[in-house]
This record gives structure tokens, sequence and C-alpha cells, in this order.
């Protein structure tokens, strides 16, 4: 709650879950001046008590505005769109408003600035008072003295440019600062350990009311500005926002009474009155009519894939010379097509491989490919386009090969070697860049020395190559020496390049979409982008445009659409080219040709009888708590076939004897992030999923991930060449800062978009990603409801835009809220809705995140499972240096206990171990849900049937019961007992396969697939060089920027 004193000291303005109030001072009942589905907080009364400034997302996103004290009229100050605005404060005269306005860039949290505005609305442009220093360290809380001269604020003073998280409170985060409107200059009032936030200066102009961190408390404090005096005055405030993204400020506005002699403040959900020279501190008691309205939450049931399924990440798309043949990537292999209507067929028969990004030869007689394996790493090959027989290797040095193309005469060929990352290793990591060689094979030459996507130029004599990353892309070209490099593109959000083979044209993906313009020849580089003014250009696709390549004859352009392959000739898009119709036709992703391609879902064979077990079973573990003693499951191929204490064992079936053990349903994480972040190259055997399964997990959903490397993984293990959990995932966020992969959203067809592109490549659910307007977030929710998908928001550190998702119905927030405790505004407000919660405890927001805690007080480098499936150099880096704290300085606990009072008003809470580490951070998530109050039955809820319904799939998985997918784990120990016993691991069962805990995680059974060997036995040092993890989206992880123990995006 905000709170502001009226000038007379007669009443008090409030914001209360999004409405705003007035109060006598004396407290008694509130009058509520605002109302509706706005987000109204922050009211700051006008000099002359007739008006009250306050932050609403009225418009759509957050901007100033002012209306009457009874709450009529409003006047909207400012009107941005992107660059939102908050913490009004008006100058004494009344004429101007101060507010923090927003800025971001890649980090979508970004940092504030000062801007001034005329309070009449009239001049929207404002004056800027304050420059942010960067894109990450905030600045906000704007206060202005008394006399008019100067304006008080916080700002982010650690050590930067970049935010961090797990900062230290105890020293300075938060300093306070003046800026002099006479002279611009601005210096620092306060800077101390502890920090300083939320300045007020007194209207007596004398002090300045402030609030600082002394250990575990947030402490009021008062300077004296003359002498610099610094008094703590109460030490009853909640917890600060320092730790967090606090882009409201990191404590709610409170005022001085006009005798400057006390302040109202808001604290431990009350309103107080505290005497600033006794300390003496008086609730303000007050009854309040709460009226808001709710969206439906989006709830939809999903389903797993039984018999075959429909492959829907066809990835790497070659078309033939002659337009009727398609090569294609699927699940692993390359695969054929005869177009329009052929049946897909495998091209290759080497299953020992996978087999990626295929390129026809200028005459379609031959067919490039790379290869991956485990063993054997990476190689590049020809083989007849025709197939059948086997290929020719042509490269004899391993690596990490990618994009073969042919010269447009077919004697030479052009590729990129990179690095490997977490998942493969990197050995042969070492001669990275661009090379040429015969098309026969023989010595490549380097032509440059970083690159990607070679291709020829159409006479080919130069090679034509991306450099670059992020937003600082480039198009360069070199002769077949790596002589004479040019730069031919300037490219920013354009994140592939296709020139046609005539060399007349060039194609282009700029966020999501496909383009094609005339190719310019101006000796010199020139800006590429869908806005060009410099030569025409036409949009091709609707929202996608993946693996867009050229007809032979360059006269069409081709790509796909999820498992669909689209085409458009270029009369269709422009006018002066012949053959064009007088009107030409929208670009549409109606109608396209299907792939067809249908792949057998991997079931066993076995039957599997589990007897003598403790088994909890989740079965309506909304209303009772079901352990069945001595009892027996059964497992016929992939489902629960009977499940009790009266169950016969059929003949010939694997009987596993569990006397003393325990078994519960497989763990579910649904904000797992398992090193989904590739450049392409699937390993055989991805050991984040083998140390998940090894701790239990058997179900992941990943809402931060590259949708070609999530799905393909996905696909791999669902047609039961790769072993792991089952694999959900959003793909790509739709992230709302900045960007080559930004999913812009200015209306509700720009929603339809995103999320049918998320839906075709496999999705059912997608991320929004800190999309900063309201109505953005609002457009996204009424696209996956006309859709049926589930939205999972970011909780981004940000409690005003956490509730508007709560009021908006989204599926559920992701991360906790960052204050805690929580009061009976929020926790009535949200227990009334059916939205979820996944705290991510491991990285709370607001304080030291509970990952911290374990690494302090347990050995975990020790733990045998991490050191089997887990790199060691990655472990020991994350867990040998400890960093310790006193239990009352780690938040996850408050969080956990706000948590707890949650799910006891109904909100469903689930359990994700964001990736910190792999397998054990979702067992550590359910073990800090008890440190909250859960008992470790709730906590064993949380990790299985709450989380397979938060995803749609609680009929299938999530319980032991007849008819159900066969996810089960059987534990040594009981988790009833001792809840850390969820890592004591002997058997895990993952859709009815079988694997050893004991044995390496060997599969039981029929199959018997052996155990696993990694990049790191596999080579005896056990050690890589130049170790790193593939392209990444910037990280917000606490430890290891797109670590594979870490995950994905950034705020």
């Amino acid at each position: 709650m905000d709170v502001d004193v009226s000038p007379d000291g007669r009443r008090l303005a409030f914001s209360l879950l999004g409405d705003l109030y007035t109060l006598p001072v004396a407290g008694g009942s509130a009058t509520r001046i605002s109302s509706g589905p706005a987000w109204d907080v922050q009211p700051r009364w006008s000099p002359d008590g007739r008006r009250i400034a306050f932050t609403s997302d009225r418009g759509g996103g957050n901007n100033l505005w002012h209306v009457r004290a009874d709450g009529s009229d409003p006047v909207q100050v400012t009107k941005e769109d992107f660059r939102l605005l908050n913490n009004p404060a008006w100058t004494p005269d009344g004429r101007f408003i101060i507010g923090r306005k927003h800025f971001t860039s890649t980090r979508s949290l970004g940092a504030g600035e000062l801007w001034m505005y005329h309070a009449s609305g009239e001049a929207g442009g404002g004056v800027q008072l304050t420059e942010k220093k960067n894109d990450q360290q905030d600045l906000g809380e704007p206060a202005v003295s008394p006399d008019g001269r100067y304006v008080y604020f916080s700002e982010d003073v650690s050590d930067g440019p970049t935010f961090q998280y797990n900062k230290n409170p105890h020293g300075v985060i938060y300093a306070i600062k003046r800026l002099d409107l006479e002279s611009g200059e601005a210096e620092t009032v306060i800077a101390t350990p502890g920090g300083a936030v939320r300045p007020q200066p007194s209207p007596d102009g004398r002090s300045l009311a402030f609030v600082k961190r002394v250990r575990d408390k947030s402490v009021l404090h008062v300077l004296d500005i003359r002498s610099g005096e610094v008094r703590p005055v109460w030490d009853g405030l909640s917890h600060d926002q320092q730790e967090a993204w606090a882009i409201f400020g990191p404590y709610a506005n409170f005022d001085w009474m006009p005798d400057s002699k006390s302040v109202v403040v808001w604290a431990q959900g009350k309103l107080w009155r505290v005497d600033t020279a006794t300390g003496n501190a008086s609730d303000i008691p007050f009854t309040a009519s709460v009226e808001q309205v709710v969206a439906e939450p989006l709830r939809f049931e999903q389903a797993i894939d039984e018999g075959s399924f429909a492959p829907k990440m066809i990835r790497d798309v070659a078309t033939s010379a002659d337009g009727r043949t398609l090569v294609f990537h699927a699940v692993g292999q390359l695969w054929r097509k005869r177009l329009p209507d052929g049946r897909p067929e495998r091209l290759t028969s080497n299953s020992n491989v996978h087999e990626y990004q295929p390129s026809f030869s200028p005459d379609g007689s031959k067919l490039l490919y790379t290869t991956w394996s485990d063993a054997g790493m990476g190689a590049i090959y020809v083989r007849s386009a025709s197939g059948g027989g086997t290929g020719t290797r042509l490269t004899q040095e391993k690596g990490f090969y990618y994009g073969p193309r042919f010269s447009p005469d077919g004697r030479r060929i052009v590729y990129s070697k990179s690095g490997g990352g977490g998942l493969t290793g990197s050995l042969w990591s070492g001669d990275r860049g661009i090379y040429v060689m015969s098309a026969n094979g023989g010595n490549p030459v380097r032509v440059a020395d970083e690159g990607e996507a070679p291709q020829f130029s159409t006479d080919g004599k130069r090679i034509l190559f991306l450099t670059g990353g992020g937003l600082k892309k480039k198009l360069m070209s070199v002769g077949l020496n790596g002589e004479d490099e040019r730069e031919v593109f300037d490219l920013k959000y354009v994140d592939s390049v296709s020139l046609s083979p005539d060399g007349q044209w060039v194609a282009f993906t700029e966020l999501f979409n496909a383009y094609v313009a005339p190719m310019p020849v101006a000796g010199k580089a020139i800006e590429l982008n869908k806005d060009s003014k410099a030569v025409p250009v036409s949009k091709v696709t609707e929202n996608v445009g993946s693996y867009l390549h050229w007809s032979a004859d360059s006269k069409s352009l081709h790509w796909m659409v999820g498992d669909r392959y689209f085409s458009r000739g270029l009369r269709d898009s422009f006018r002066f080219v012949d053959g064009a119709p007088d009107d030409l036709p929208e670009p549409s992703n109606n109608g396209g040709i299907a792939i067809g391609l249908q792949v057998p879902v991997d079931a066993p064979k076995d039957v599997v009888a589990f007897t003598n077990a403790r088994i909890v079973t989740m079965r309506d573990a909304e209303n009772r708590e079901e352990v069945i003693e001595n009892g027996t499951v059964v497992v016929r191929g992939d489902v629960i076939e009977a499940v009790g204490r009266d169950v016969a064992v059929p003949a010939g079936a694997r009987v596993i004897d569990a006397s003393g053990k325990t078994i519960v349903p497989g763990y579910i994480d649904v904000h797992a992030h398992a090193a989904h972040f590739g450049q392409g190259v699937v390993p055989q055997q991805n050991w984040a999923y083998y140390a998940n399964l090894a701790f239990g997990v058997t179900s992941m959903h990943d809402p931060s991930a590259t949708t070609e490397f999530v799905f393909s993984e996905a696909e791999l293990q669902k047609a039961g060449k790769m072993v792991g959990p089952r694999v959900f995932s959003t793909g790509t966020i739709l992230y709302g800062a900045d960007g080559d992969f930004k999913a812009v959203v200015n209306s509700l067809d720009d929603a339809r978009g995103h999320l049918s592109r998320m839906k075709a490549n496999g999705a059912f659910s997608v991320k929004s990603y800190n999309q900063p307007r309201r109505d953005q977030r609002q457009q996204i929710n009424q696209a996956a409801r006309e859709l049926g998908m589930l939205v999972v928001e970011e909780g981004g550190s940000t409690f005003h835009h956490n509730m508007t998702m709560i009021l908006d119905g989204a599926t559920s927030i992701e991360h906790n809220l960052p204050v805690a405790p929580l009061y009976k505004d929020v926790v009535q407000l949200w227990s009334q809705t059916d939205v979820r919660n996944t705290p991510t405890l491991v990285v709370s927001y607001g304080g030291l995140s509970g990952e911290y805690w374990w690494y302090a007080r347990d050995n975990v480098w020790e733990d045998p499972k991490l050191n089997r499936f887990f790199p060691r150099e990655t472990l020991d880096a994350r867990s040998i240096r400890r960093e310790t704290a006193p239990d009352w300085d780690y938040w996850h606990i408050e969080v956990a206990k706000a948590t707890k009072v949650l799910r006891d008003a109904g909100v469903k809470i689930t359990v994700g171990g964001h990736g910190q580490l792999q397998g054990l951070s979702p067992n550590w998530e359910t073990w800090m849900l008890v440190q909250g109050g859960f008992s470790n039955f709730e906590a064993l809820r949380a990790a299985t049937i709450d989380g397979a319904d938060l995803i749609g799939l609680s009929r299938q998985i999530g319980s032991i019961e007849t008819g159900k997918q066969a996810d089960l784990v059987v534990l040594n120990s009981n988790p009833l007992e001792n809840i850390r016993s969820t890592i004591d691991t002997r058997y895990v069962m993952v859709d009815g396969r079988l694997f050893d805990v004991d044995a390496d995680m060997a599969e039981v059974g029929n199959r018997g697939e052996a155990a696993p060997q990694f990049y790191w036995q596999r080579h005896r040092d056990g050690q890589t060089f130049g170790l790193e993890f593939g392209p990444t989206a910037i990280c917000h992880c606490p430890k290891g920027h797109g670590a594979p123990g870490g995950h994905g995006h950034t705020h």
C-alpha cells in the first residue's frame, strides 16, 4: 500500500489492490475514489490538496494521471506506450509532476530516469532531469524539497553496469541523491551500509525520512539535513526491495504530517503513524470495501501422444532444383518427401548418427549434410540425392560442422566450423571459422576466423556469411582465400539472410517474419531491415519464416511453419515483377503442404510388478492423503494396470520386491531449464536429462528455451531415441525488451501470430515475458484463450504487474511475489482465482536465494548422482566455495512461508527447480516448501499431481492410478517421514521404461539400454577446454550465465 498525507493533514490517500481510497487521518471507513479494471497506485496529493496524482495502467500501460480529490475529472499527464512512467511527485507550485520513466534495452526490467511534465498533460514530451548511467541499474522514487529547488531520489550505486542477483544489502546497494534544479548538478546525500531508499523531505525542509536495512530489519530513519545526523526511528517496516528489481521503488510511498513531527507509512499490512522524535508507532485502523473483476484463468487440458505422433519440429529444409523433392530433418534423421503429397521416407539407413542441414547441389544430383554422434563427433557427408547406399565423408577432422553449401558450379563447398558446449564438451573447438574445400574432400581453406551461415556469391568467387551476434550482426563477404573482406549488410533485428541463386534478390528473416527485397550493389555497407527505404521490401510470411530458402530459378521462396511447407513467388510480392497480379495476395499461413510424417511413440513391452511397497498415490490428493502399505503396482508397457494391496501379479511379470521402500509418482518440474539453449547439434545422450531422471524427475516443462532445440529433444525422447524425462516447453519466450528474438505485440493479431507460430512448433504453453504494457499481456492471454494454450507469466520481481497478471487470468505466475509476508488483501484476491504459482525458491526474488542455503549446509560436490551425471568442473565451481549467511538472511524461507499461506487459502503451488543444479534443484524446491510450513505430503503433492494439473496433464500423469502413464519413483526411504528422502532413489520409471539408479541408470527390462557415457567420461581427463554453453539468451541465473546448470533468458 502506498500512502500520502493531504496538505492540511486531515486526510490520507492510499492504494489497495489497484484502487485509490481516501481516509480520515485518524482512520475509519475509507472512501474509494477509483475503481474498475485499471490498476491505480502511488497516490500523491497536489500542494493545494485539490487533486491526487497517481500511476495507472488505464490507458494500457503505466502512465501518470491525476484526478480531483473525489476521483472525478481524470487527466492523463503522460502518454507513453513503451517508456512507461510511475512514482509521481508534484512540484510545490503544483504546475509540474516529476516521475520515473522506465527504459529497457536487452534486459527487460531496465533502469529509470527522472522526467518532469506539465500537470495539464498538454505537452506530453516532458523535460529530462536525469540520465540513466546504464541500462540495468535503477533510479527512481523522486520527492521534491518544499522550496522546489531539489529533487531527492534513490539510485542503485552497486558495482555495475549489470544488475546482479543476491547483492549484499548490508553493504551499499542504493544511495539517496538530490538534483539541484537550478544548477542541474546531482550530489549524494546518503550512501551508507544498509542502503538508503524512498527519500521523503519534511514539510519544514529540515529533515529527510528514508528507509535503510539494518541486519534483518528495514528501519525508518531520519536525516537532519543541516548537520548530517542520521537517527533510526522505527524498526517495524516491512522488508524493503533493495535486492530485487524494483521498478516501482524499493519501498512503498509514505509521507510526513504537515507539522514535520511524524510520518504515515505502510508496514506489516497496516497503516501507521510514527512519531519521529520518540519512535512511537500507532496503527491507523480502517476498513475498505474492495471489488475487483478477475478473468477466467487460462486452463486447458492437454494430451500426451499415444501410438504415434506427427513431428512438428521439421528442421533444416531443402528443396531440390526441380522443386519436386523436399529433404528435411526430423527426430534426429534426414527424410525425403516427393512434393506435393508423397509419403516421407528415410533418406539414409544409418541410425547411429544424427543428421542435419541438407543442401542440394546445383544440378540436384547430390546432397550435402552434417552428422553428429557423441563418440565420433561431427562430420560433413555427401551422397546421392536419390537416396540408398552410403554417403561419402568429406571432412576428416572431428569437430562441430554447420551449414555446408555447394558452389554454383558444384566444384567446391563452404561450411562453418564452430565450438562445442555444455552438453557436448568442447574438444576439437579450436579452429573455428568459415572454410572452403573441394566438393570431393581434401584440405580445407579457412577464409574467416568467425562466422556462420556461409554461402557462395552467384559467380562463385566470393563467400558471404554472418558475423556478430545480438543486435550487432553483419553480412560479410571475402574472396575464396579470405582476401578482400567487405561488409555487405548491417543487420540489427535480421537474424538470417539468403541471397537468390541469380544474385538479384535478398530474402531475410526479422522478428519472426520473412521479407524479400531486390539485392542492391552499392560498394558499401547497407542497413538491411523490413523498414528499409533504400529498396522496396515485401513481407513474405504471416508471422513466421523458419528455414527460408530459394527455389533454384530464383523465382520463389520456401519456408516452414511447424510441419507445413509453404511457398510464395516473387510475382506475388512485387507489382514490378513480370506476371504479377494487379492485387498482390496478402501473406497467409493458410494452406501449405503437410509433411505427413508419422513416428511411433516409444512404449516398452515389459510387464513389471512392484510388490510389498509403501505407495503414496496422490490420487484425489486435494481431499485425502492416500498411502497404501504393502501394496503392489503393476505396469504393462507404458501404462499402470493395477494399484492396491490385493493385486495379483501377472504371470511372466518382472517382479521388483520393494519391501521397505516407498513408491511415489514421478516428479514434475514445471519450471525446468534443462540446457535447452543450443545451436543445432542435439547430443544422443543428454547428461542433464539423465541427471533429472536419476533424481526422480520424469516430466519437465521448460518455460524458456530455444524453440528448435527443445522441441527436437522432446520429439527424440517421445520416439525413444533419447533417454530422459518427458519434455514440454514454451519454446522461445515472448520477450518484451530488445533483441533479435523479441516478440512485438501491439495488437491482438500480433499476439495471435506469435502464439500460432509457437503452437505450430509443438508448444501448448507460452511464456509471456515482461511485456511492458498490461494491454500487451492481455492480448497474449486472449490469443491463448482462442487457441487453447496456457500462458505462464514471468513474475519479473514486479509486484504490481504480478497482481494484474492474476486479475487478467494467467495460467500461473512464475517465480515468487517479491514481497513477503502476504496479507489478507493479496491472499483473498488470489484465492478467488485459479491462477497458480511456481515460486522457484531456489532463485527467490527480494533477497538471498534458496540455492545458497544448500551449498552452505551440504557437501553438494560429494553427491554421487551429481558426480555421475553432472560435469565435474561445473559442479565444483558452483558448490565448493561456499557463501554463507545467518538463517534470518535467507529470504527464501519468508517467501516459502508466504507460499504456504497462499496454499492454505486454496492457491495451488507447483515445483520449479529453475535448472540451478539439474535434478537436485527441484528436490531442493520441494524441501524448501517444507521449510515454509508445508507438510511433507503437501510438498510432494506440489511436486507431482499439482504440477501435472498446472500443465493440463493431470488425466495422464502426476499420480499412481490405474490407466495413467507409468511414471514412478522407487525410494529407499520414506519422504513422508523425512522430506530429504525424495533424492534417495533406487529405481526411476518414465513411460514404463525402468532405470536402475544404483547401476548408473542402466535400463532394466527387455530393451536393456546400457548406462550412459558422457563427454567427460569418454575423454579420460574429464575436462574440456574453451568450455562454452552454446549461444544463449542472456541468463538471469544467480550463477553461471547460460550454464548447463542454469537457465536462459533475463529480466
